[in-house]
């Protein structure tokens, strides 16, 4: 008997390995309309609380969505505007740029060999791929516009979203507890817990693009809007959004002037992404979202590999969501003991588990 439990138990967990697999890889064929998606979804979260609000001073529903999505659009359709004419600009001088970096690599091969060290060109050729770098960032914001652009099918999924959101904590009390009366607390506090999340790294987002924006004006760089609009997007990437803004700015600067602008426009941005990222935002957030930072690098490289640019803008909200769920999984829930940071109080899974026993009974 022992015996058969072991075996079932062994099916049941490679059929539910079998289903995640699938399950990605349907995610992953169905990228171009999960993008939009996505989209949607970040301001649909964004636009919650302010429709309430208009809710709570008597609008009715329907006015106070129509307001909201007309301030997303509004917001959208320029973010789509200036990120269109920005990227074709960058693009048409980005032929320029590898020339010059080129040559200066050219430049420091041939220093090198002066100094008695020999240096094959295609060696450090591969080894500092500079044109890669300069065409990362453009290619990232480029499938970001994709998404952006399509503004008719993210205002209907967005009005779809917000006309659901009232209803939609009675669905979770039917669906996840077979009770109408249901308490939802937890799940109320992780949804503002990840509506303050994106609600802040959006302001402290603007707040680092703007600032990169006066910092590469103020030097004189090229294209200061676009360096700008790129720190605003990359800084929602955690951990390493900022380098990966930062590193085709300094070469820009390389190409453009030389070292020492480089230089500046290094530490400028370090200043910037120190006293944001390591000094307001803390105090800002506080508490965090209960995820490992492990697992905050791990989720950027898995959603940018299922969804690009967008799953990686989006990977830790779209992690904190996952792990809600799972802690209300009987199956799944030593999964979200390994998402956490490993010192916080997760819900006792025994009513997830009773609710799933009794609706077996």
């Amino acid at each position: 008997m022992p015996e058969d439990i072991v075996q079932r138990k062994g099916l049941r967990v490679l059929l539910m390995l079998a289903c995640i697999v699938l399950l990605i890889a349907a995610l992953r064929e169905a990228a171009n309309l999960m993008r939009p998606f996505l989209v949607a979804v970040f301001l649909a979260v964004l636009s919650t609380p302010p429709m309430r609000k208009l809710q709570r001073l008597g609008l009715p529903t329907g006015l106070a969505i129509a307001i909201v999505v007309a301030m997303a659009i509004g917001v959208l359709t320029l973010v789509a505007a200036v990120l269109g004419q920005s990227l074709r600009q960058f693009e048409d001088a980005l032929p320029d740029y590898q020339r010059r970096l080129d040559a200066l690599l050219t430049q420091g091969i041939l220093w090198l060999q002066a100094q008695g060290l020999e240096v094959e060109q295609r060696a450090l050729s591969d080894m500092v791929d500079a044109d890669f770098l300069l065409e990362f960032v453009p290619e990232t914001i480029s499938a970001l516009f994709s998404a952006v652009a399509n503004v008719l099918l993210v205002t209907i999924m967005l009005l779809f979203m917000l006309f659901e959101a009232n209803r939609l904590p009675d669905k979770l009390r039917r669906g996840f507890f077979r009770d109408p009366q249901a308490d939802l607390s937890e799940f109320q506090a992780a949804a503002e817990r990840v509506q303050k999340y994106l609600s802040l790294k959006s302001l402290t987002s603007l707040a680092t693009g703007a600032l990169v924006t006066a910092l590469t004006a103020l030097v004189g760089l090229d294209f200061p809007l676009f360096w700008g609009l790129v720190a605003f997007l990359f800084n929602f990437v955690p951990n390493i959004g900022s380098i990966i803004a930062a590193v085709p700015a300094v070469l820009v600067a390389l190409v453009q002037f030389d070292i020492g602008y480089a230089f500046i426009v290094a530490l400028g941005y370090l200043a910037i992404n120190v006293t944001i990222g390591n000094l307001i935002e803390p105090r800002l957030m506080g508490r965090r979202l209960g995820l490992s930072t492990l697992v905050v690098f791990l989720s950027m490289v898995f959603w940018g590999w299922v969804w690009g640019p967008v799953g990686m803008l989006l990977s830790v909200p779209l992690t904190v969501m996952l792990k809600i769920a799972l802690e209300h999984s009987d199956d799944f829930y030593w999964l979200a003991v390994l998402l956490g940071p490993g010192k916080e109080d997760l819900p006792d899974p025994s009513p997830a588990a009773a609710g799933s026993e009794d609706a077996r009974r």
